[in-house]
Order: structure tokens, then sequence, then C-alpha cells
């Protein structure tokens, strides 16, 4: 879209030679010779960006400029001032105007402030779109009437007003992210960033550059200075999560930035500060896993100041039709399907969801696909919906009287679900009605090769 310029000054030459000079720059450019003129032409063409002179008969420039803010807040006004009205259009910054020049003007240097002030006000613009997309994306997401999931509710709602760093614990798939958009926006820090990392999905030296940024030539291929998620999360939330997968030397340079608030970029020397909130998400048992000397207990207090747990979807069977229901009409504008049969709402409220949350919203999406209709039926549920639970097991242990081995009754038991499954670690996971990260974290303890 092509920016819509308005010019607002009593001088009719100068208004025609910056029209003609803007217009050759590609600008859509309107012009007005008064104040009163010009307020009109704001309502009427809702301009991207204004230059409006300082000094004007009947109404002056503050008074022009006092109500276009009025009128669009967010639009740049580039104010015209003479050399001596230099302290004028100071007091006209602080009312809200984005730049000034003095009169005369270089016309290279005005095209070079219309084209900077366009530039942050479209990044604005793009960054309040991005931020009230994250407000929709995440409002009311942790649905439910179940005491469990109003106990998270509650949890939210005290400690988002504090500054406090919140640790939420729960199984994948639990939401454990919503419920830390839900602590970010209804906190002081709602209008700053949200900064999320996955502390699993990076090598040691990678996550170090992504926490803390790197200097110009820190290491092979760092061809410019980039900027942490630390320092992008500046004045808002950063969002660590599976932190108990972060290695353990890092884990010592992530305590020393929570009990500072500051750090150096990789190669870098200059010590930065930042005020940020800090939120960590694990679904490991960190207690276990600093008995095993696999996570810090330093680190643990620290993060550990509100904890949040996030109960299992098999904990709240009662909040599956309103979730279900929640996840129809999210894929409604996409999908035909409006309503699902009694039928098949109760074989989704009798399965157990190894994957909790995620794996519901999985199945419902796959359901509409899936399904030609208005209305989801039994068959269009994955299989595993369609058996029925057991309602006793054929599970036979030997108990010999010397006793035995719990942690080999383990081992044997992923190598049988393993062996069952054909080796698809999901459905072994769900065999074992645990989550294939579980099964994962456990194989890899007891050297099980699930590939």
């Amino acid at each position: 879209m092509v920016p819509r310029i308005l010019i607002i000054d009593d001088e009719e030459h100068l208004c025609w030679a910056l029209e003609r000079a803007l217009q050759q720059e590609g600008y859509h450019v309107h012009t007005a010779t008064s104040g009163v003129k010009g307020l009109e032409l704001i309502r009427e063409k809702q301009p991207n960006l204004v230059i409006l002179d300082l000094k004007m008969p009947e109404m002056d420039g503050l008074e022009v400029l006092k109500k276009a803010r009025e009128i669009q807040p967010r639009m740049p006004v580039i104010m015209l001032t003479a050399h001596g009205t230099i302290e004028t259009a100071i007091e006209a910054m602080k009312m809200g105007a984005a730049d000034y020049l003095t009169k005369p003007f270089d016309l290279d240097e005005l095209k070079l402030v219309i084209k900077q002030n366009l530039r942050v006000s479209q990044l604005t613009t793009e960054v309040n779109f991005l931020r009230s997309e994250l407000t929709r994306k995440y409002t009311n997401m942790l649905v439910g009437n179940s005491p469990a999931i109003r106990e998270v509710v509650s949890l939210i709602e005290r400690v988002a007003a504090s500054n406090a760093t919140v640790l939420i614990t729960g199984e994948s798939g639990t939401g454990k992210e919503v419920t830390a958009v839900s602590i970010h926006q209804n906190s002081p820090r709602r209008e700053g960033p949200f900064v999320a990392i996955n502390c699993a999905a990076l090598p040691e030296q990678l996550l170090e550059s992504e926490l803390f940024g790197h200097e110009k030539g820190a290491f092979t291929g760092a061809t410019s200075r980039k900027l942490g998620r630390f320092e992008l999360a500046d004045r808002g939330t950063i969002f660590l999560d599976e932190i108990a997968e972060m290695p353990l030397p890092m884990q010592a340079k992530l305590l020393r930035v929570l009990q500072e608030m500051s750090f150096e970029r990789i190669g870098g020397t200059e010590t930065i500060r930042v005020d940020v909130r800090v939120i960590a998400a694990t679904n490991r048992d960190l207690a276990r896993a600093i008995e095993k000397g696999q996570f810090r207990e330093d680190l643990y207090y620290r993060l550990n100041v509100f904890q949040i747990h996030m109960p299992p979807l098999r904990e709240r069977k009662e909040d599956i039709p309103l979730l279900a229901e929640h996840f129809l009409q999210q894929f409604r504008p996409t999908y035909m399907v409006n309503k699902i049969s009694p039928g098949a709402m109760e074989l989704l409220s009798k399965y157990h969801w190894p994957g909790n949350i995620r794996e519901l919203k999985n199945v419902i999406e796959r359901a509409a696909i899936i399904c030609q209709g208005e209305e989801i039926l039994p068959d269009h549920l994955p299989k595993e919906l369609l058996t029925p639970a057991r309602e006793g097991s054929d599970l036979v242990v030997r108990f010999p009287d010397q006793g035995i081995s719990l942690e080999q009754l383990e081992k044997e038991l992923i190598v049988k679900a393993l062996e069952k499954s054909g080796g698809n670690q999901t459905r072994a996971a769900q065999l074992l009605g645990i989550t294939r990260s579980a099964l994962l974290y456990r194989a890899q303890k007891y050297g099980i090769n699930t590939s």
C-alpha cells in the first residue's frame, strides 16, 4: 500500500513544492493551508504521516497536533519550525510529535526523516498486530470447569501481578506454554515482549548464543552481532521451556543471569543489564534430577519461587467435552463440521489421553478432516479410541522370594511395549500409559535402543 502523506502549512508555494517532490518519491500527497482544513483531511484521508507547520494563523501547529493525536494517536507528525521557535518545537515533541525540522530545511533530510518515521510506524503496527494475535490465540485457552483447572486459573491470577519467577510443571501437552502466556498477558508486562525458547531444541553452544547473543567474529559463522533472547525480552517475559534439558554448564550461566539480571554476549566484554521476568517449564521431576546430579539445586530454588502444576487430562476428564467443543470452534472456519455426536463424545471422555490436551486437539482436527458431513461420529476417531479399555490386566508378574528389581521390571516393560508396537514409540508410550517423551527418557536411562 502506498503511504499517504498530509502537508499542513499556510505557505501555499511550500505545500506545492513538497507535494511535487514527495509524489516523485511514490507517495500519495494531500495538502492543507490551514489547521482546520488539515484536521478535516486527517479524518477523511487517514494519512500515514503528517508534515505540520508550527506557526499558522487562526489555529497554530500545537493545537492542530493536539487534536490530530486525538483523531489518530499513533500517526507520526513531523513539525516544521523557524529558527526562533526551537523551544516550541521541543514542546511539540513532548506532546507526541515524532520529529521536527528547522526552516529552511534540506529536502533530502526531510525525505530521510519521512522514510524513517514511516518505517517505525509500520513496525509499531506490526508489533501491535502480533501482540493482539498472541492475545487472541491464547485468551481463554485454559478451558474447563474442573477443580484442577480452576486452581490453576486462581494461581495465575495471584502470581501475574507480581514479578516472581514461576516454575510450571506437568506432562507434555498439558498447556504449560498457554499458562506462561496467560501469566504474561495478565501482568503489568503485557505490553512488553513475550519471548519463548525450547532449551531441549539446541546444542549447548547454540543455546548460549540464543539466550545471551554474540558479537561479530565470536565464532565461525558469527558474521554479525546477534541479540539474545534475554536482551529481546527486556521489559517483558522470557519463557524457558524444557528447562530440565539444559546442560549443566549452561545452568550455571543461567543462574548468574537470574541472580544479577546481567550478562555478556559471547565474544563481548560489555555487561548488558535487562529487566526480565522469567517463567520456566518442565515435564520432568526436578527433585529426582537433582538427586542424579542432572540439575543444579541452587538453580532449582531460584526458579521455584512460585510453582504451578498442570494436571494431566486424565485427571480432569470432566473438561474433555468443553475442550473438544473449543477446538471444534477453532477449526470451523476451515472444515464443515459443526458438532460431535454423543457416541463420539463418550469415546473422547473415556480415553486416557497420554498426550493430554495436545493429543485431544490433534484428534479433533483429524476427525474434522475425515468427516464429510457436519457431525463427528465414532468412526471418524482414531482406532485406539475405539478399543475399549481393559477392566483388568493380563500382566503376570512372578514375584520371587528374594525380591525383584523395580528398575529391571520397568526396563523389561519398556522393551515388551516396543516389541508389541513394532518399534512405534508413540504407541509403546500409549501401551504403558505414559507420554512419548517419558518413554524416551526412561529408554535412554536404561540404555534401550528405541530405533
